[in-house]
């Protein structure tokens, strides 16, 4: 599968993005897939994700309550809403799909999209 991710961007202290991950070749429904971001010299760490088939949800703590992940089967996208940024959700975000169940404890997944910047002024 191949993943386009769009929708970066600047933003203030408490405003809204989405984030859109495009997939071409199979149905998003078949993957796992969701979203890592990566600061500039530290780790590349998991998001969010909904899981494959069942569309179950997960968020990394620092993010649950703001960010909403969704699938859209027609469209054959994954978003990622992010309300109430905050500086520190600054970074570049992967869309990215597995074959698997969840992405949750995964480091590599198949795929990746490619990187768009986010960044949160304060």
């Amino acid at each position: 599968v191949q993943l386009q991710a769009s929708g970066g961007g600047l933003a203030q202290a408490g405003g809204s993005l989405r984030l859109s991950c495009a997939a071409s070749g199979r149905t998003v429904s078949s993957y796992a897939v969701g979203w890592f971001r990566q600061v500039s010299g530290k780790e590349r760490e998991f998001v969010a994700c909904i899981s494959r088939s069942a569309g179950t949800t997960y968020y990394t703590d620092s993010v649950k309550g703001r960010f909403t992940i969704s699938r859209d089967t027609a469209k054959n996208t994954v978003s990622l809403q992010m309300n109430g940024l905050v500086p520190e959700d600054t970074a570049v975000y992967y869309c990215a799909a597995a074959d698997r169940g969840t992405l949750l404890g995964v480091t590599r997944p198949d795929f990746w999209g490619q990187g768009t910047q986010v960044t949160v002024s304060s």
